[in-house]
């Protein structure tokens, strides 16, 4: 079995970042009105985490207006509401991934888009 190496682990990395996150906080109580809030609190939760370089979150807001209840005005957040961009600084490599939503497949995908090695 081959050892594993700086690219493998800036991989794994990213990926048990945003699984994590997924899982954090899916399902949370959202309204238009918490929106920037909660995208903020999710980036600083997981830039906390070791190796996270940098973290952007934004959460579409068309989703949230056509899923908001309308007597209580808020909704649930889902997966596919989330478009999550991730760097990873393991060492000398830098892993890039994401979160989006694949409307054609109708499902929130992860991703890796790059990596590099300085």
């Amino acid at each position: 079995m081959a050892e594993v190496n700086e690219r493998d682990r800036a991989v794994f990395e990213a990926g048990i970042k945003l699984g994590a996150l997924y899982h954090q906080f899916v399902g949370m109580p959202i309204s238009l009105e918490t929106i920037d809030d909660l995208e903020r609190t999710i980036e600083q939760s997981v830039a906390l985490q070791p190796y996270v370089r940098s973290i952007s979150v934004s959460i579409d807001r068309e989703m949230v207006q056509k899923k908001l209840n309308p007597k209580f005005k808020y909704c649930e957040l889902e997966g596919r509401m989330l478009n999550v961009s991730l760097q990873i600084l393991y060492k000398n490599t830098i892993a890039q991934a994401e979160l989006v939503y694949d409307e054609g497949q109708d499902y929130p995908l992860m991703s890796v888009k790059k990596i590099e090695e300085m």
